[in-house]
């Protein structure tokens, strides 16, 4: 079986935008969330806020994914983009064993005031952050060191120099050709709500430096955002103390 990179995310948090770069480079197999896909709309579906009219797609679960991804493997290399929560109710060691685990984490105050300007019926457990955490945590146990993670300021701030590095530490060429493209819908990660969220991405011609706030305002937020912010800023901070860095 060939390599099997896992990125494991929260939402707003510059992943897809990654993945997208993962899928320039034309070397590896991609998945868009294929777990997330079957939390939302499969058989087992366990996405909190599912109702009688969710959209539904028959016969997809968790085991079907991990079948799919698993042949993928014996074709060649695969990237996988998804977030923790949509699969911590699978965390055995079988499960976890053929994944090369890597993360991408980004300042809570970011990502929950995006969140809640685009959907403010979120629920906590849609945020990721305290699943994020927690794998995160369990693997450097396991493995007595951190999993390798990057953070999406410092990816904005320095993509050719971010991605080298995360390339590096994965084993896996670095292709910078692969940092820019043409702007444009994106079919492959639209498979939640046509796509809406990625409108960013779909304008964007490549991963290039941005301009980075230290930090984003949210004395004015509403206190659902504030109480998210407290419990999960500690959780991004000892995540952030083992991000790669480079010198």
């Amino acid at each position: 079986m060939n390599k099997i990179v896992m990125l494991w995310a929260t939402p707003r948090s510059t992943s897809t935008a990654f993945e997208w770069m993962m899928r320039m480079r034309g070397d590896m197999i991609c998945f868009h969330e294929p777990y997330g896909e079957s939390w939302y709309k499969g058989d087992e579906a366990r996405w909190p806020r599912l109702t009688a009219d969710s959209p539904r797609v028959p016969g997809l679960t968790p085991a079907v994914v991990s079948e799919r991804i698993a042949s993928a493997a014996e074709q060649g290399p695969v990237f996988i983009k998804d977030m923790p929560m949509h699969v911590d109710h699978l965390w055995s060691d079988d499960f976890l064993a053929p994944f090369t685990h890597t993360f991408i984490i980004r300042d809570p105050g970011k990502v929950l005031t995006s969140i809640y300007a685009k959907e403010p019926a979120w629920t906590t457990t849609e945020c990721g952050f305290a699943q994020q955490h927690a794998l995160f945590m369990r693997l450097m146990q396991e493995n007595a060191a951190p999993p390798i993670t990057i953070d999406s300021d410092d990816l904005l701030a320095d993509p050719h120099s971010m991605v080298d590095a995360y390339c590096r530490a994965v084993g896996i060429p670095f292709i910078p050709e692969a940092l820019t493209w043409e702007p444009g819908a994106r079919a492959e990660v639209s498979w939640y709500d046509g796509g809406s969220w990625h409108d960013i991405l779909a304008n964007s011609d490549g991963l290039k430096p941005q301009p980075r706030k230290d930090q984003v305002d949210i004395s004015e937020a509403p206190d659902k955002v504030k109480q998210w912010y407290d419990q999960f800023m500690p959780l991004y901070q000892e995540m952030h103390r083992y991000r790669l860095v480079v010198k």
